[in-house]
């Protein structure tokens, strides 16, 4: 029979055994670790961060003189589709899929843009005597809110081009009528197939689907074709 010494001792070796072996196992982890850190930095060279772009449409003539202008106009902020929200710069692979550039991204939310850029163009056309952007107040005579469509390069027909498409209605506030809407949609051609161009393309695009958007908006509304004034 063995006797408790011999027992314990028995058991303080196997115990031993099991921490070296743990200890064993725990150092062979970090030395992986740290060479696959290594591998992983000597590859990549050096980490890589995205580049940032914005749109940035000529600014508008100074608005005329007001003479009939009375009706003041307030527009929301833009929806947009979620992935047009994530920041980075979409591009589609077919009609269904639509894909990301991970280390190229919008600098400003698309939908920021585009309400600023209908505020401004809206202001200079001098047909309404204010134009803001809506703060929640009922003190304005109109409403206008929109949604952009569309911002993204399209990669499967044939050659690189860009879509921007935007829709937009105005509201009369005493009435909840809708007196005026409209929607657009413009193609761009890209000649050369790099991120930047592409931005490039779609600045030119957002300008003239912008002011084909507002151009129907505030002539008639100069001419008295829209609304009750």
């Amino acid at each position: 029979m063995m006797r408790l010494s011999e027992s314990t001792s028995v058991l303080g070796c196997f115990g031993g055994r099991r921490r070296r072996m743990s200890t064993r196992r725990t150092l062979a982890a970090i030395a992986f670790f740290v060479s696959a850190l290594v591998i992983l930095t000597s590859c990549g060279g050096r980490v890589r961060y995205p580049d940032y772009y914005t749109l940035n449409l000529p600014a508008p003539p100074d608005p005329p003189a007001p003479e009939k202008a009375h009706a003041t106009l307030a527009i929301r902020e833009f929806r947009a589709p979620t992935y047009l929200r994530q920041g980075e710069i979409a591009y589609k692979i077919s009609p269904e899929q639509i894909g990301f550039y991970a280390y190229h991204r919008w600098a400003v939310d698309p939908r920021d843009f585009v309400t600023n850029a209908m505020v401004e163009r809206l202001r200079a056309s001098g047909a309404f005597a204010h134009v803001r952007s809506y703060d929640g107040s009922r003190d304005i005579d109109y409403v206008l809110s929109g949604r952009l469509e569309k911002l993204e390069e399209l990669d499967y027909q044939g050659s690189v081009k860009v879509q921007v498409a935007i829709s937009a209605q105005m509201t009369s506030v005493a009435t909840g009528a809708i007196v005026w809407s409209n929607a657009v949609s413009e193609i761009g051609d890209v000649n050369q197939r790099d991120v930047p161009t592409v931005v490039s393309e779609m600045n030119r695009t957002m300008q003239r689907a912008i002011e084909k958007l507002v151009t129907p908006l505030s002539a008639g509304w100069a001419a008295g074709s829209i609304g009750a004034q």
